[in-house]
């Protein structure tokens, strides 16, 4: 997975393991950056507009396994749940932060 290549980590609490999928020009994926950064907690992300060619498509290849729409911000949390968009609550409960 090429992608992988380019994966930046946050450091953190420990919690979950937590991905998230970006576009570094959105603003939703920021806030989504900014909510795990004022939790505190451990990520890794990737902004896939900033990829090309074999690591975009892993990218892209990777989200598709958790939703087919290509949207963003897209956050994996222990590569069993997912949450597509801006949704604190939903992030904070995932996460144990409810």
């Amino acid at each position: 997975m090429e992608y992988k290549n380019y994966v930046k980590h946050v450091e953190g609490k420990k919690v979950s393991d937590v991905f998230l999928f970006a576009l570094s020009t959105c603003v939703w994926c920021r806030k989504t950056k900014s909510l795990l950064n004022e939790l505190g907690v451990e990520y890794d992300y990737v902004d896939v507009d900033l990829l090309e060619g074999p690591a975009k498509r892993s990218a892209v290849e990777e989200m598709e396994k958790w939703d087919v729409s290509g949207s963003f911000p897209l956050l994996v949390i222990n590569n069993s749940e997912s949450v597509l968009g801006y949704k604190e609550n939903r992030i904070r409960r995932l996460l144990g932060f409810d």
